[in-house]
């Protein structure tokens, strides 16, 4: 756990997740002395834990791969599908994203020893104009915790198992066939756990956090940043005051500090404010509780996309000891459905934007339709499921009938009755007349080539809760297509500049890919630091 070494610099980046990684290796591949405060004693943040693929229009390898794209189709992808409104204060930020996605990556590749590779899984809106059925979508590769040197004992753990990489274990349907995975790829994983590799957020972290100390980057664990200097003159932001045990120091940033501390899901009242009604847990690491909101609000910062958030389904399990959530796909299973609390179906369960439908607010800014539910029946009860329901006693309910099972979960009876014979009856005719499951490319693709509809109809009958599990909030401070803090009327804090979940993101909630956290939030630490080395502030010594 180091202590700051110094305390003067050219630029400070507080976190240590996808985002602020770039930032921190881009300043300091040109040169700039950057420093690197972490507040926690773990290295990769929520960016550490997650599956790291990344949406990356216009990369190197779909271009290798022979798939055509430039950043005015994915331009065009992100105006068709965004929500309505959001154009207005969006555009600019989509555009500054989708002409650097590509060359962030190629970027990131030339100065650490990340390597990519590209994944199967197409545009969740492939139907909609400047879409894509593949070439958008990368994953890092393996590589060795042993890199770290001294820091790898530090690397953030994850819930999920990160000896897999990203497409091993979508294209082999791990969470559903574990043992034959496993069993597949038994050479693979030897060798990789003979030499420490991990792939996923850890190799992304790994590959990222050695480019940076390769490169100068200082880095301080433990340390936690407590609140923004200003020049009294203008306003704009000259450092930052951190606490590293017990003791309190002023570092000074010439050019600008990077507010890159993750969401904000970890402050219970700020997340009761904006997320009202029932969440049944959070999947990113305990530090993200809205330290970077906190600070910039200070000096005059505006926020945005409060009620914006990653929401994914997930298991339970436990992590430093508590109550976790795993992300995991329970919810596209052929007898499957999801019914709100009027024992209804509301969406496809295998949309990829089931989040957005889960948040779905009503005039009054309360959930439409939560608390939900997961249904199934007994062929639904894997021995994985099993084991995730024993971390929580009460998350996995068991009924003779139906009825019974309404009654356990609080829906009207005759409503959950009437809902799973008409999809039963689907069932039967091969279609989702309600919500056509299965029939977009992306839900297609999705489905692996296995049934997408099958009837619950065995004893005993199963329902899991199946409210909004978070995995980072997506609001946070307004910024400009240069990743530069904005006031309330549109003008810069000169010097602060925010990437990563603690941005008011321009991709919300709405998923229009698998991968639109992590790609563009290291897209964002990149033009961060672009916008940094153009500045003409003095240099530290």
């Amino acid at each position: 756990m180091t202590p700051v070494s110094a305390t003067e610099f050219d630029f400070i980046v507080i976190g240590t997740g996808a985002a602020a990684l770039t930032a921190a290796l881009t300043a300091s591949v040109a040169g700039l002395k950057t420093a690197i405060i972490e507040k926690t004693d773990k290295i990769g943040g929520t960016s550490a834990m997650s599956g790291a693929a990344s949406w990356l229009p216009v990369n190197h390898y779909g271009k290798a791969a022979g798939y055509d794209d430039t950043p005015e189709e994915a331009l065009d992808y992100l105006r068709a599908t965004a929500p309505e409104g959001w154009r207005e204060t969006e555009d600019a930020l989509w555009e500054s994203f989708a002409r650097n996605a590509g060359p962030m990556l190629a970027f990131v590749e030339a100065h650490t020893p990340l390597r990519y590779a590209l994944t199967s899984e197409p545009d969740v809106y492939s139907e909609a104009p400047g879409a894509k059925t593949h070439g958008r979508m990368v994953a890092p590769m393996p590589l060795s915790r042993r890199l770290l040197g001294p820091y790898a004992k530090r690397l953030r753990a994850s819930t999920l198992p990160h000896i897999f990489t990203y497409q091993e274990m979508i294209d082999n349907d791990l969470y559903r066939k574990p043992i034959r995975t496993t069993l597949k790829f038994a050479p693979q994983l030897l060798r990789r756990l003979i030499g420490s590799e991990r792939a996923k957020g850890a190799a992304l972290t790994i590959g990222l956090m050695r480019g940076c100390l390769d490169h100068g980057c200082h880095l301080a664990l433990d340390t936690r940043a407590i609140e923004l200097t200003t020049d009294p003159a203008h306003g704009g932001v000259t450092g930052v005051v951190v606490e590293h045990n017990g003791q309190r120091e002023t570092l000074n940033a010439t050019r600008g500090v990077l507010l890159a501390t993750g969401g904000f899901e970890w402050d219970r009242e700020r997340l009761q404010q904006h997320f009202p009604g029932p969440i049944d847990r959070l999947g990113s690491s305990p530090g993200n509780a809205g330290d970077a909101l906190r600070m910039a609000e200070q000096v005059g910062a505006a926020l945005a996309h409060m009620d914006q958030a990653l929401i994914y389904p997930c298991l339970p399990t436990r992590y430093d000891g508590k109550l976790h959530a795993m992300p995991a796909p329970i919810h596209m299973e052929p007898n499957a459905i999801v019914v709100d609390r009027h024992g209804k179906r509301f969406v496809s369960e295998y949309a990829i934007d089931l989040g957005e439908a889960l948040d779905r607010r009503g005039a009054d800014g309360e959930p439409e339709h939560l608390p939900a539910w997961l249904i199934s029946d007994r062929t639904f009860l894997r021995p994985a499921l099993r084991w995730y329901a024993h971390y929580d006693p009460d998350w996995l309910i068991r009924a003779p009938t139906v009825a019974a099972l309404a009654d356990r979960i609080n829906v009207p009876r005759e409503a959950l009755t009437e809902t799973i014979t008409r999809f039963n009856s689907f069932c039967a005719k091969g279609r989702d007349e309600d919500f056509h499951r299965g029939e977009s490319i992306f839900q297609k693709a999705k489905a692996k080539k296995r049934p997408m509809l099958s009837p619950i109809q065995k004893a005993p009958y199963v329902a899991m809760p199946f409210n909004r599990c978070i995995l980072t909030t997506k609001g946070g401070l307004r910024t400009n297509e240069h990743a530069q803090v904005l006031r309330e009327d549109g003008s810069v804090i000169t010097g602060l500049y925010c990437a990563g979940a603690a941005m008011a993101n321009p991709i919300g909630t709405r998923a229009i890919s698998a991968g639109t956290t992590i790609g563009p939030n290291m897209t964002w630490g990149y033009i961060c630091a672009q916008n940094v080395l153009r500045t003409n502030r003095p240099t530290a010594s």
